[in-house]
């Protein structure tokens, strides 16, 4: 059996929020479950003004791997050029994960960015969003009105990369069903970028960065309900083995 001091450690991102008057950080647990049913340690990491620099040098060498998680808030559009104020932003968040994906990145840390991870990476890349994706060919978002089960059920195919890590991870599958509960999405990858999976109308589903041993961002939620997918499940494994990898070489 392996021990807890042989599992990976990986920090995932907190999100913020005001629940009945009170500031809260948040984490689903869905994301929690996903890494520790294949092997993994969590630590939750939230955020204060002026700390991201410290968890960034001061926490990221003890982690053995990222997670950049889902959230109903959306990137200030400044923060990649763009004009506008969003409603439903986290500020603190965009902080956080703008100054953590550089340093992550440098020190080869394995990540994976889901939904609104995947666009903190292209920003933090380079690249730019769409804050409105068209709907006419594709619906990317899920009607929120409905059952959960139902806003999470796959909603359309994406096209996996031939011969792309994402392709190679998943078994050289083609294509996978999806869900969909992302508003905004890829303008332009950046130069740093690698597109995965693009969905029918052409918008990029999944990204990675070529040089890095793991780093791969998924627009769609594999997280949920990730052990009745044989491709969810994949994806999660994989991630952490790089972890356990990424472990054992820093040992050395």
């Amino acid at each position: 059996m392996e021990r807890i001091m042989d599992k990976p450690l990986i920090g995932v991102v907190m999100c913020h929020t005001v629940k009945d008057g009170h500031p809260t950080w948040v984490l689903h647990q869905k994301y929690l479950d996903a890494i520790m049913d294949v092997g993994g340690v969590v630590t939750a990491l939230p955020h204060r003004p002026g700390l991201g620099e410290t968890i960034s040098h001061r926490t990221l060498p003890l982690l053995d791997g990222l997670l950049l998680p889902g959230s109903p808030s959306n990137i200030e559009p400044w923060r990649y050029n763009v004009s506008g104020e969003e409603s439903e932003s986290d500020p603190g968040r965009d902080e956080l994960a703008l100054t953590l994906i550089p340093q992550a990145l440098k020190l080869r840390l394995p990540l994976l960015a889901i939904c609104r991870g995947m666009q903190e990476l292209v920003v933090a890349a380079g690249g730019t969003l769409n804050r409105q994706l068209p709907s006419e060919q594709v619906l990317h978002y899920a009607d929120t009105d409905a059952p959960l089960a139902e806003q999470y059920a796959p909603a359309h195919p994406v096209q996996l990369m031939a011969d792309g890590q994402l392709a190679r991870l998943l078994g050289g599958a083609r294509s996978l069903q999806v869900n969909s509960l992302h508003k905004q999405g890829i303008k332009d990858a950046g130069p740093r970028l690698q597109a995965e999976a693009t969905a029918a109308d052409g918008v990029i589903e999944a990204v990675s960065i070529p040089d890095h041993p793991f780093a791969i961002g998924v627009q769609w939620h594999p997280e949920w309900r990730y052990q009745d997918s044989d491709a969810s499940s994949r994806l999660f494994e994989a991630f952490i083995n790089a972890c356990h990898h990424y472990r054992k070489e820093k040992r050395l």
